[in-house]
């Protein structure tokens, strides 16, 4: 028994040995499947989930059972699913990945082992489904550690997949789910894992990177957008209202924060109404302010994920039922100003700039305040503006005229590698800065063979700083000088 396994009952501790022991025997055989007998398998375990019958009722299943999330916009995450089996249906992942004669190399893909999984409580159910594709691909096995406010939801997605591996004569073991699950289970399992996948809330994430093991993670988000002089102001409101409105904004990269330029801003409100936005009175702002943070300035749960009318009537006001989102003027950025941090629900804070200095001035300054590496994004068709956000913004990735909560993972109008996992780098404290994908689930063998000497000559490498007198023998500078 390991030092994470003292604090688990007696029941715990044995579910832990028998699910490691199978996830053991399963590895075994999944690591001799050839390329072909992989790819049937995700094939099989995606389209059990996926299709609408199922991912319906999963939908249903777990917004009953966490209260949390929108049951219309949540369906469109099974289309993720498709995604994340195209991009691992499209990749080698058994035996030899790629070949680079001219330097000598090729490369084999081998599996990372056994995967401890943490799922977060808004994506009961895209999370194993997505996180099993790419482990399946790699011939990883899995086991899942459901958040206990949806947890029969994930163990319904991980039984509807053992159930398509046992029908292709697989081991059902390559994917499991703990039952007896809380925050010392989860940490038992993580430090025993391979690898450890996390994804959910910052808790979770510096969980897993002190577990002693191998982890990738992911950062908190604050997604913000910046719309300058040439946006198509239709479009863009069109888009934040997409990506505000999804799963009640419950998602990391749901649009939080638009940085709108002045000569525009009175335009942009019209357009944002005109798609569903309620512009909040500064008495309502006051009364949002109260429900959403406490005194010290920490998010409050019980407004996460909330539909406007249920955010509005928590603050004490009506909106009219044809309303998708609130919009509150932003009265200045930084940390005592918490409508700048991430909001987590259908809310949306507006900035009007002037001059795109200002508007970076801005970005780096909601960032100071949360959500650094996560993602902003533009509405722009000025090169030079896109350029200069690319080489400003302290994120891991930038999405252009493009819904953040549709596109940041990934989607079938843009080449982010699909998934659910968005790492944030060293601004976010992760360890890669990318979306999380098929490769992260792999250990890769490099297998070199030697070629033709390519050694330049120190003339050529050190340029204007190479001497070719500090290079001479020693004894041959000195000889003659006595």
């Amino acid at each position: 028994m390991g030092a994470n396994d003292q604090n688990l009952t007696a029941e715990q501790q044995q579910e832990l040995d028998d699910v490691y022991s199978r996830a053991r025997v399963a590895l075994k055989v999944i690591e001799g499947y050839d390329q072909a007998r992989v790819d049937r398998l995700c094939q099989a375990v995606a389209w059990a989930v996926s299709n609408k019958t199922t991912f319906s009722r999963l939908v249903d299943m777990g917004i009953a059972e966490s209260r949390l999330g929108d049951p219309v916009s949540r369906m469109g995450k099974r289309m993720k699913i498709r995604g994340v089996l195209r991009d691992a249906l499209r990749e080698k992942s058994v035996g030899i990945l790629e070949e680079i004669p001219e330097k000598g190399l090729v490369k084999y893909g081998k599996p990372a082992g056994v995967i401890a999984c943490l799922v977060p409580t808004t994506n009961p159910d895209l999370t194993p489904a997505g996180n099993a594709i790419y482990a399946i691909k790699a011939r990883d096995v899995v086991i899942f550690s459901p958040h206990p406010r949806a947890k029969d939801t994930s163990a319904e997605t991980v039984r509807l997949m053992r159930e398509a591996l046992e029908s292709e004569g697989a081991p059902a073991d390559i994917l499991q789910c703990l039952t007896m699950v809380n925050i010392p289970m989860s940490q038992a399992l993580m430090a025993r894992a391979d690898l450890v996948l996390a994804t959910g809330g910052q808790p979770m994430v510096r969980a897993a990177y002190s577990s002693g093991r191998p982890a990738y993670g992911v950062g908190a988000g604050n997604s913000t957008m910046i719309i300058d002089e040439t946006a198509d102001t239709v479009q863009a409101a069109h888009n934040t209202m997409l990506s505000k409105t999804s799963d009640f904004g419950s998602g990391c990269s749901a649009d939080g924060n638009l940085i709108i330029e002045r000569s525009i801003f009175d335009d942009m409100l019209m357009q944002l109404e005109k798609e569903g936005g309620y512009l909040t009175t500064e008495e309502e702002k006051a009364s949002l302010r109260d429900v959403m943070w406490d005194a010290e300035g920490h998010r409050l749960p019980e407004t996460v994920a909330s539909s406007p009318h249920e955010l509005a009537k928590a603050a004490g006001f009506l909106i009219p039922t044809d309303r998708k989102f609130l919009i509150v003027r932003g009265d200045g950025i930084g940390k005592n100003h918490p409508f700048s941090s991430e909001k987590l629900t259908t809310l949306l804070a507006v900035y009007p700039y002037d001059g795109f200095d200002q508007a970076l001035e801005m970005m780096h300054g909601i960032f100071d305040v949360g959500g650094k590496g996560h993602s902003c994004g533009i509405y722009s068709f000025s090169q030079d503006h896109i350029h200069r956000l690319a080489l400003a913004a302290p994120v891991s990735r930038i999405m252009v005229r493009q819904p953040q909560s549709k596109a940041n993972a990934g989607a079938f109008n843009n080449g982010m590698p699909m998934t659910s996992s968005l790492g944030c780098g060293t601004w976010g404290g992760n360890i890669v800065s990318e979306n999380v994908h098929l490769k992260h689930y792999m250990n890769t063998t490099w297998v070199s063979v030697p070629i033709a000497e390519d050694r330049p000559p120190d003339a050529e490498l050190f340029g204007d700083f190479y001497d070719a007198r500090l290079e001479e023998d020693a004894e041959s500078a000195t000889s003659g000088t006595a």
